[in-house]
């Protein structure tokens, strides 16, 4: 557990005066109470961001501990559901991980974590072909569990090849010595073949492979076939290929996935850094020939799903920066985990919504303005306050196409917000007043319709749910303990029916 600095009494009362100077005054309802809570964290004295960063306890967004050699990170994730239980093996970056070995967290509603600190499947300290190991899965076939994985080894030809783990439980598996899978000569190409994912038909005895390769430099999603014992593998063709029309010129799409829903089966895969796509079929593995849509911007990386029968959950990484002091990119691999809900979007696709959690179990809070904001061109209204891990949900809407929405505080100057805007066509994220763009992710809103929201936030990892349209994560160091901005360039746009809530976890 991280430390951090409690409020006390004289920090409360200086908060509430604080928070009255900034506009607890006259609300519709008549005056406004001081909000103040002593469960708070008191961010007033970690000016930095890394200050900031070390202070958060996160639970949604679960962390590694950090461990004698630093700070260790979630890469590509790995989620494996049975018995009430999700086991999320990711890919551990730093830390005490040696070349993103596999490591292990379980949990049951994506709130409490535990962290098994043990590695489940170690990078070969050889010469072997996971001398780096990458994405793979867990399966269970009768008793066996398998956990299929990437080897990987620049000085081996292949540069890549699938491998195997076996054990009783989904908590210990030993590797297969001697067993593996090289790229076909099919596909014209040794390398680029890797993140396999598996799948287990009780009434054929038969594991299916979908595996994303390579073929003239064109990404695509394959498929391998193999008896319950790991026999007689077989390849079978490809189920998708990239359509660079839409996606653009990717050579890989990263750690894809197969899932059902309703009537229709989906395939998602991660487009080399870039968005989480999903593609539609009839049948599970395909072929996939519908049009590819994303489902949220390049900072929700990586994700595979888990299912409990009854919902289905992409489960990924929200990206980082490489210093969090940085105001000029989030590039870096891996961070957090980050877990999102898979619903319809009510019109024959699907989107991304919160974890049911993570709208439960909370307290409403005083917002700083009203709940009814009706913004003008060039406003920048303090409407809720940035706390460690809070939700706020309402309405918006506009009467002519026009770029608003949440701008944060970063140093205290203007020049320096931090902003998540909203416009007719896509929503982005951009720092130091616009000038520097992070992200972005298509969406369609039309003047004159009104939109319902929620926006979550745990330490600097932020998600924006637009409903019925897409997830929108960012990551936004440094604004903790500060006051968040709804902001317009044009007149004519309206919040309304905000409420602000922090959590009792």
């Amino acid at each position: 557990m991280k430390s951090f600095k409690k409020i006390s009494a004289l920090a409360i009362a200086l908060g509430a005066i604080m928070l009255f100077a900034v506009g607890c005054g006259e609300s519709e309802g008549g005056k406004r109470e001081l909000d103040t809570d002593p469960s708070d964290k008191d961010f007033s004295t970690l000016r930095s961001a890394s200050a900031q960063e070390n202070a958060y306890d996160y639970k949604f967004n679960f962390l590694p501990e950090k461990d004698s050699a630093g700070q260790g990170y979630v890469g590509d994730t790995m989620p494996y559901y049975e018995n009430g239980t999700y086991y999320i093996y990711y890919l551990k970056d730093r830390g005490d991980s040696y070349n993103h070995s596999i490591y292990l967290t379980t949990t049951k509603d994506f709130v409490h974590y535990e962290e098994r600190q043990e590695v489940v499947l170690e990078s070969d300290h050889g010469t072997g072909q996971d001398s780096m190991i990458g994405t793979g899965s867990v399966v269970k076939a009768g008793e066996k569990y398998y956990f299929f994985y990437t080897g990987h080894n620049e000085s081996h030809d292949p540069h890549e090849a699938l491998m195997v783990a076996e054990g009783t439980s989904p908590t210990s598996f030993t590797k297969k010595e001697g067993w593996h899978i090289d790229p076909p000569d099919a596909l014209g190409q040794r390398n680029d073949f890797r993140d396999p994912q598996a799948y287990y038909d009780a009434a054929t005895d038969t594991i299916t492979l979908t595996i994303t390769a390579s073929q003239s430099n064109i990404g695509r999603v394959v498929k391998y076939t193999m008896k319950g014992d790991l026999s007689e593998p077989t390849y079978g063709d490809v189920i998708y290929t990239n359509d660079e029309s839409v996606v653009g010129d990717v050579f890989n799409l990263e750690c894809s996935d197969t899932f059902k829903v309703g009537d229709k089966w989906y395939l998602t895969f991660s487009a080399q850094d870039g968005y989480v796509w999903y593609t539609t079929a009839d049948t599970q593995y395909g072929p996939y020939t519908a049009t590819p849509k994303p489902l949220d911007n390049q900072i929700f990386y990586a994700a595979k799903h888990a299912s409990d029968g009854t919902n289905t959950y992409l489960i990924g990484w929200a990206r980082r920066s490489d210093s969090v002091s940085s105001t000029q990119d989030v590039k870096g691999w891996a961070g957090n985990l980050q877990v999102q809900k898979v619903v319809s979007d009510g019109k024959g696709g699907i989107c991304l919504a919160p974890v049911d959690a993570y709208t439960q179990s909370t307290k409403e809070r005083v917002l700083v303005s009203d709940s009814k904001v009706e913004l003008k061109s060039g406003d920048y209204v303090e409407s809720f306050r940035c706390f460690e891990r809070y939700m706020v949900t309402g309405k918006f809407q506009f009467t002519s196409a026009c770029d608003f929405g949440f701008a944060f505080d970063y140093n205290g100057r203007q020049e320096s917000y931090k902003t998540i805007t909203l416009s007719a066509d896509k929503i982005s994220l951009d720092f130091n007043l616009g000038t520097v763009h992070i992200t972005e992710v298509p969406a369609s809103l039309k003047a004159g319709e009104s939109y319902s929201f929620t926006y979550i936030q745990e330490g600097s990892v932020g998600v924006l749910y637009v409903e019925g349209q897409c997830a929108f994560t960012s990551r936004i160091y440094g604004v903790s303990g500060k006051n968040v901005m709804l902001w317009s360039k044009s007149d004519g746009v309206t919040f309304s029916d905000l409420k602000q809530f922090t959590y009792t976890y």
